[in-house]
């Protein structure tokens, strides 16, 4: 902050110059009308003089003109190249008191609109904290300068969550749920801190909150998570496993939560069988969708198209939304083609090809590279998802 506020008095004194040097130059000013003043009065005194020698019968009348004029030159010449005296309008106080007004008002200003603090935070960002305290007092100042970043109030919270204080990571959690939205992953953190918080007493809002989570993405991990843990505590172990089943599932190969994970599994397996119980088979997974798909351009529109045109082969559910469930992006110089489009190839994760029923094949030839809008099209009827027979599809229509 030092450069910023030698920067800023450099400026303040660069202000003050446009105020003082007028009341500097207007000093000089009076100190030259007082100069002349005294002349004049020299001057006066020095007729005084010779009148009275005149009178006296020292001079006569031409030593006394003489005398006279002598005088009147040496006036001259002292009041020459002296500026007529210069009426200010405001007077003298005002910029005075402007010069002192000026940066009092502005450091009022800048304290009151300024953003001092969160320039120091920029700062202090720049540099790697020393321990997880001073990384939490950054996250502290920086909620306290912008109460409206969710980011930051996401981040406190997950802080507050590794140094054990779940409480306060509950609050955060629930600010950035009123900020950014009830997001399921925040849902999922918040249902989480308020369980530790309190002291691992499953509530109906802790249920709530899961369920919510979960009813917008079925594979929120957090709350599968917790829930595995609360099973588990309360000896529902077969509740626990499932849970745990299906969070497993979601985690990458490399995960290093997996080895603890698949430990809590086994733990839950053992109390499950010690107290009589039998560990139930999960559920078949559907089978992963895979349409298989040769792609054609009719005879008659080759001329009409380019190499370097971009062709989308895509499937949407029939009954659904419009966005695509799965797509690839050639180009008219690899037709004709045989593509495959799976579960793999989903735009979003919850809108795989085998979660509905029945799809429609489109092919699109788009010169300006636009998915949703083309020059020419083909579409395939409606078809079973499951469908694994190889099918063909016709570029041959204009797009409407």
């Amino acid at each position: 902050m030092i450069d910023f506020w030698l920067a800023a008095g450099l400026l303040l004194l660069v202000a003050l110059s446009f105020l003082l040097i007028p009341v500097l130059r207007e000093r000089r000013a009076q100190r030259e009308e007082d100069r002349t003043a005294l002349n004049v009065a020299l001057y006066q005194e020095r007729v005084a003089e010779l009148q009275s020698q005149q009178a006296e019968g020292v001079l006569d009348a031409a030593q006394m003109d003489s005398g006279r004029a002598e005088a009147a030159r040496e006036l001259l010449a002292d009041t020459e190249g002296v500026a007529p005296a210069r009426v200010s309008r405001l007077g003298k106080p005002l910029p005075l008191l402007a010069a002192v007004l000026v940066p009092v008002l502005g450091l009022g200003l800048y304290l009151h609109f300024g953003a001092s603090d969160k320039v120091e935070l920029t700062r202090e960002f720049a540099q790697a904290p020393q321990s997880m305290e001073e990384m939490t007092q950054r996250l502290e100042r920086a909620v306290a300068a912008q109460p409206d970043s969710a980011e930051g109030v996401y981040f406190l919270g997950r802080t507050y969550m590794a140094q054990d204080r779940p409480a306060d990571a509950a609050k955060m959690f629930e600010r950035a749920v009123n900020l950014a939205g009830r997001q399921p992953e925040l849902l999922g953190q918040w249902a989480q801190a308020q369980y530790f918080a309190d002291n691992k007493k499953w509530s109906d809002k802790v249920q709530a909150l899961t369920d919510e989570a979960l009813k917008a993405d079925p594979k929120e991990v957090t709350s599968l998570g917790l829930l595995g843990i609360a099973a588990f505590e309360g000896e529902r172990y077969q509740e626990a496993i499932d849970y745990w089943n299906r969070l497993l599932a979601q985690l990458p190969p490399q995960d290093k939560s997996r080895e603890a994970l698949q430990g809590g599994i086994t733990r839950a397996t053992e109390k499950l069988q010690a107290s009589g119980g039998k560990v139930a088979q999960a559920p078949a997974a559907k089978a992963a969708a895979l349409l298989k798909v040769r792609v054609d351009l009719a005879s008659e529109l080759k001329a009409k198209v380019q190499p370097g045109d971009s062709v989308f082969i895509f499937a949407r559910a029939t009954s659904g939304p419009p966005a695509p469930l799965a797509a690839k992006r050639l180009t008219v110089a690899d037709l004709p083609v045989t593509v495959e489009l799976s579960d793999a190839d989903a735009m979003m994760p919850q809108l795989k090809l085998s979660n509905f029923p029945e799809v429609q094949l489109v092919a699109r030839i788009s010169r300006a590279g636009q998915p949703t809008a083309g020059e020419w099209v083909g579409r395939s009827g409606p078809l079973p998802s499951s469908t694994t027979a190889p099918q063909t599809l016709t570029i041959d229509s204009p797009d409407k």
